[in-house]
């Protein structure tokens, strides 16, 4: 605890602001302000929110909040094929609880549950195993979700119900994939960014390498960091310089945890289960080359999708809602009509309040409080 404590010194905090309001002041005049950094990690977003930074820089930094939140691209009719399965005989539909309230066309998984569905919520894939090993009789669906952060732990179960032969365990796949994602975001003419906060759990596995293309191509600076108050002020501070010398690169800040080269280990995981969707949709973003998995061949006989008949339907948004708008950056969450009225998270209308790392959650919950720099260390 005291080592955490160490990345929430608020007096630190204070001396890196002011340092990056120095550095700021040297950016050429050919960068427009205030300066965009978008950290693509809704882990990030909210401790953004949670601690303050936000107040804490100088207002020549903005932040825009990226993608990085896989509950909250769900599309409306990924959520429906779930429901789908889960409302058959002799199904147990398992997933992570942020899915649960995300909804659908008609309902979420948490209604359908309500409604008599066998849905359950699990914290590891490997519980959905171990259902499937008590419930012979019955089909286990593991509705897999994230982005290469969470891709080995759902490849190793695979690999562990294909070794034990347990074939009344399946896997709806919609693993997504961070680096189409960001040339996605670069490619958009919407967006006028000068760096990037890059996301720590996913650089944990693929490593920092990925990532090159979009200072060489681009231009632009991403700095990896982690998800401490003190990180991500270090992280911006590492941006600015890079701007003010002229640099794009790319720079890893949470070296303490991500290597260049990623876990190798896990990427063979991966590698084997898993094989690139020629696209994948994206709630907010539409389709998207390549940015997303489905399980190989190999592996066809725990694969959900060849195992039922899903209605596999698009389905937009509803009209009011601006989710797409705040998944790309574009607008802020409050700057959406429904957001805090007919939106809450008590009530949600969109993924992003549903979801503990969207950004229209991290408003609701932090936007209206201010925390004074001393407390950044205290805030719990």
């Amino acid at each position: 605890m005291n080592i955490v404590k160490g990345f929430r010194d608020g007096a630190q905090a204070q001396k890196i602001a002011r340092a990056i309001g120095e550095l700021v002041k040297q950016v050429p005049a050919s960068h427009k302000r205030p300066l965009q950094f978008m950290e693509v990690c809704g882990g990030h977003t909210h401790s953004i929110f949670r601690y303050g930074l936000n107040q804490l820089l100088p207002d020549e930094i903005e932040f825009v909040h990226g993608p990085g939140c896989p509950v909250c691209v769900l599309p409306m009719g990924v959520v429906d094929d779930c429901i789908s399965m889960a409302e058959r005989e002799n199904v147990i539909f398992t997933t992570f609880g942020d899915a649960m309230r995300v909804p659908g066309s008609q309902k979420s998984l948490l209604q359908a549950k309500a409604e008599g569905a066998d849905v359950r919520m699990v914290y590891s894939p490997l519980d959905a195993l171990k259902l499937a090993r008590q419930n012979p009789g019955k089909e286990v669906v593991f509705f897999g979700l994230g982005f290469e952060t969470t891709m080995p732990s759902t490849a190793l179960t695979v690999q562990k119900a294909a070794q034990e032969g347990l074939r009344n365990f399946s896997l709806f796949c919609n693993h997504i994939t961070i680096i189409p994602t960001i040339k996605a975001m670069l490619d958009s003419p919407d967006m006028q960014l000068d760096g990037f906060i890059g996301p720590g759990h996913v650089s944990m596995i693929i490593g920092t390498r990925p990532y090159r293309f979009i200072a060489e191509q681009y231009h632009r600076p991403l700095v990896v960091a982690g998800f401490e108050p003190l990180d991500i002020m270090q992280s911006v501070y590492m941006l600015v310089k890079q701007l003010v010398e002229g640099r794009a690169e790319i720079e890893n800040q949470y070296n303490r945890i991500v290597p260049e080269e990623g876990n190798s280990h896990a990427l063979m995981a991966i590698n084997d289960v898993f094989e690139l969707r020629p696209y994948f949709e994206w709630r907010g973003l539409g389709s998207i080359d390549h940015s997303g998995v489905q399980m190989r061949e190999k592996y066809a006989d725990w694969d959900a999708e060849k195992k039922f008949d899903l209605p596999r339907r698009k389905i937009a948004d509803p009209d009011a809602a601006q989710c797409g708008e705040v998944v790309k950056g574009v607008l802020k969450p409050h700057q959406c009509k429904l957001f805090g009225t007919a939106c809450t998270p008590e009530t949600p209308i969109g993924a992003l309040m549903v979801s503990s790392e969207g950004a229209c959650a991290a408003y609701y919950n932090y936007g209206s409080v201010d925390v004074p720099v001393s407390d950044i260390g205290r805030v719990v």
